[in-house]
């Protein structure tokens, strides 16, 4: 009896347990639903989520979902986000599954409030655990790896003035626009999608020797104003949108921010231990941080490191409007990370970045610039043949045949509604015609030509246009060049100048063969007839456009008349490694009293001579392992070549008698630039060239450095020295840049919401004229008349040193430059302020 009595009592108990099972299962209830920027529409990732007055919570993954199992009673959900203002919103009783979106408002980037009592931050030991183990964690120390990479890039106008509302052509965007309540800002306001592009693309990588490649295989692009697809279509790549926050420096926008997990991690932020999670097996860490000074390139954020390897698995960061740059209201990265089981490695998988660029003026608008980024099927540690990864990035042939079922199946997720909608509507702004008018001028003022469509030509460059000087007078100037609607092998150009003061006419004429995209090898004759003046040719004043159509103007002392004829032909050889080698033959005819001897040996009884002609082969190379280029229609653009240095090998030979030259010659010249990070104090640039002439020669075949009697300041110049000062026939020349970017003035209370930048230049030119060159120039002309010769070096360097304040009202530099050297030189200036404009962030 007494068994069963305790059978029934068991069988009563489990009875009892499995009802109140049953009640507890019942009173679970659920909640799920999407974090978002009430501002962008954009996910809100790692947001924590909480009910009100309940211990139950989650995180919101990378897409900005979360689900929370709860208890009854509960009324409302919390939820929190540094940046963002705190959001709570009602649940509804009494209902078992229930969805809630929740968008966040944007508020102050600042972290909360943390007391740290006496003993060593407790973040420390880890940030110290984390930056040694940095290189086993880095993707990039891997031996290779590629991937698959879907990006998504959206660009928007925002923040429109009423006065920039009420213009004529803006009017016209707005009429279309305003019609759709979806891309409408969270208090109505009108948003104007003008891009938007999606793309998919291969990435491979391997470290030994370290290069890069992307393939490209489908884009869809739609933009207002977009004339070139091809260009685009490689910008909007992976390429363009890594963020390794291993590297001690991230270049966002061309300007170094400082990672917080760099090697110098104390010197830039305050570190916060926020919280652990168990993962099963141990536990993930999330550290706060704020930078030590708000105006230092640094972010304020958080970020995920798995306990056991201490690997980041998620990254959250972002910049305010305080840092020291312009026109940035905001810039905002998340990254995720996924775990590679084979190798133990965590490695990037989603990348989101946020650029809000505030508007310039009251009376103008913002722009707001979204990038999306997922990468898949990672294949580690194959790596493919070295000559594989010459091309940086390569354009599939096909790569703008697709259709809807491609991007559906390759997309990471649908797109939104709001997405299919701004694809739409820039389909219908790009066609009106006042955007067309305003492409057109802005195309003008970029590139500095303009488009006759009808003709498949551009007439330019607007620069020189016009001029004015002593000897020509009123300068008068009219170019052109063929665009890829007339050919995308052919390159046809030409220009004509007439002067009023000397009634010459001059012009010149070119032909360019592209022999091969892949590699890039070209070909090309030209012949002009024109003005020049010695040490401020095309060839002293390179790149410098702006400059060389400004050395046009002045007094114009020692210009010569020269009819120069060239072939050439360059190729890439391998990736990074160029060389092109020209046949020139060019006539020297002075407008100036100029005279040369014939022949040195015979001294005073040598026959002069003032004019000449020569003939020449040049052989250039030129090794740049990190630069990659773009192909813009017929031309190639570079980005760039990282923190590497460019080497340039040059080679020159003169032929006597060989189509009429005069001189039998050698010369050699070698460069390097380079631009690297100087750890904390900023960045620096530095120019050298060593040359050499071991030939006797007239001194305008002789080397002349460049000088600068401007008001400018001209980086690639002598800002003190006049032109034609100083001649060599050996010579070496250094230029030299660092810019303090914030440092210094981040620091000064007073001045620092100025966001002035300083910065420190020094250029130094030293060389000798050897005796037979020397010997081989003449005081007198052919008719015993004193005539003007040349300076030379002493026994010490021309050295001009400065120091300069840069972004004066965001767009101006001045740069107070001394000459301590060949002071007793005539007409010499010693000390100048010299100013500079660009746009600069």
């Amino acid at each position: 009896m007494r068994s069963g009595k305790k059978s029934i009592r068991l069988f009563a108990f489990l009875i009892v347990i499995n009802a109140s099972f049953k009640a507890f299962s019942q009173n679970t209830f659920t909640i799920k639903g999407k974090v978002t920027d009430a501002s962008t529409g954009d996910p809100i990732p790692f947001a924590n989520i909480g009910i009100k007055g309940s211990a139950s919570g989650a995180v919101t993954n990378f897409d900005g979902l979360y689900q929370i199992t709860y208890t009854p009673p509960a009324d409302s959900i919390l939820v929190t986000y540094v940046g963002y203002v705190t959001k709570s919103k009602a649940i509804v009783p009494d209902q078992q599954s229930q969805v809630i979106d929740i968008q966040m408002s944007p508020g102050a980037l600042q972290l909360r409030e943390v007391k740290i009592f006496a003993g060593e931050n407790p973040a420390y030991a880890f940030m110290r655990k984390i930056v040694a183990r940095k290189t086993k964690n880095n993707s990039e120390e891997l031996d290779a790896y590629e991937y698959e990479s879907y990006n998504k890039i959206q660009i928007d106008i925002d923040n429109l003035s009423e006065k920039f509302r009420n213009r004529k052509s803006v009017k016209k965007m707005t009429h279309i626009v305003d019609k759709y309540d979806e891309v409408k800002g969270e208090n109505g306001e009108t948003i104007i999608p003008i891009f938007i592009s999606e793309s998919v693309s291969n990435v491979y990588y391997r470290r030994n020797p370290r290069k890069k490649k992307e393939v490209i295989n489908k884009t869809k692009v739609s933009g207002v104003g977009l004339t070139d697809g091809s260009l685009v279509s490689q910008v909007v790549g992976s390429s363009f949108q890594q963020y390794n926050f291993y590297n001690n420096w991230l270049n966002i926008l061309d300007k170094d921010f400082v990672s917080p997990i760099s090697d110098s991690w104390k010197l830039y932020y305050e570190y916060y231990l926020a919280d652990s999670v168990s993962n099963g097996s141990g536990y993930d860490y999330q550290i706060d941080f704020e930078p030590r000074h708000e105006q230092d390139l640094a972010f304020t954020g958080s970020f995920w490191v798995d306990g056991e390897t201490f690997a980041l698995t998620q990254m959250d960061v972002s910049v305010g409007k305080r840092a020291n740059l312009n026109f940035i209201e905001k810039i905002k990265i998340q990254q995720s990370y996924e775990l590679f089981e084979d190798e133990k490695t965590w490695i990037p998988s989603k990348t989101r970045v946020l650029i809000d660029v505030d508007e310039p003026t009251k009376q103008t608008a913002g722009m707001l610039l979204k990038f999306y980024s997922a990468n898949s099927r990672y294949k580690i540690n194959s790596p493919r043949d070295n000559r594989f990864y010459d091309t940086a990035i390569e354009l599939k042939e096909d790569y703008m045949q697709h259709d809807s079922t491609f991007w559906a199946r390759s997309r990471p997720e649908p797109l939104s509604a709001t997405e299919l909608l701004s694809f739409q509507l820039v389909d219908s702004l790009k066609v009106l015609p006042v955007v067309k008018t305003y492409t057109e001028i802005l195309n003008v003022f970029v590139n500095g030509y303009k488009k006759i469509d009808k003709w498949n030509i551009d007439i330019g460059p607007y620069l020189f246009l016009y001029a004015n000087n002593a000897v020509e007078g009123h300068r008068i100037r009219l170019g052109f060049k063929t665009d890829p609607g007339f050919s995308r092998k052919w390159i046809f150009s030409g220009y004509g100048a007439y002067g009023t003061r000397d009634k010459a006419f001059k012009y010149g004429a070119g032909i360019d063969y592209i022999i091969d995209r892949k590699p890039w090898t070209m070909a090309g004759i030209y012949y002009s007839k024109d003005l020049e003046r010695l040490g401020v040719s095309a060839e002293t004043i390179g790149p410098n456009t702006i400059f060389g159509a400004f050395s046009r103007f002045g007094a114009f002392r020692r210009p010569y008349w020269q009819e120069d004829i060239s072939a050439y032909f360059k190729r890439e050889l391998v990736k990074g490694l160029s060389g092109s080698v020209q046949l020139r033959h060019r006539n020297f005819n002075p407008l100036f009293e100029f005279a040369y001897k014939t022949d040195a040996a015979l001294g005073a009884e040598s026959p002069l001579k003032s004019s000449f002609d020569i003939t020449e082969i040049n052989f250039e190379t030129r090794l740049a392992s990190k630069e990659t280029f773009l192909q813009n229609d017929n031309e190639r653009i570079s980005m760039g070549n990282g923190n590497s240095p460019a080497l340039t090998l040059r080679y020159t030979a003169g032929f006597k008698h060989f189509l009429g030259g005069d001189f039998s010659y050698n010369k050699f010249s070698f460069n390097i630039k380079h631009s690297f990070r100087s750890g904390v104090i900023g960045r620096t640039y530095y120019n050298l060239t060593l040359g050499y002439i071991p030939s006797t020669l007239p001194y305008p075949l002789l080397y002349t450095p460049l000088g600068n009697e401007s008001l400018f300041y001209v980086d690639n110049a002598y800002n003190l020295m006049r032109y034609f000062e100083f001649i060599s026939d050996r010579y070496i020349a250094f230029r030299m840049e660092h810019n303090f970017e914030g440092l210094l003035f981040n620091r000064i209370p007073a001045i620092r919401k100025l966001k002035l930048r300083m910065l420190a230049t020094g250029k130094v030119f030293y060389g000798s004229v050897s005796d037979a060159n020397i010997a081989l120039t003449t005081t007198q002309d052919e008719s015993g008349h004193e005539i003007q010769t040349f300076n030379r070096l002493k026994d010490r360097p021309y050295v001009e040193l400065g120091y300069g304040i840069d972004n004066i009202f965001k767009a101006g530099r001045i740069d107070f430059v001394h000459r301590l050297t060949y002071l007793d030189n005539p007409n010499v200036t010693p000390f100048a302020v010299k100013i500079s404009f660009w746009f600069s962030l």
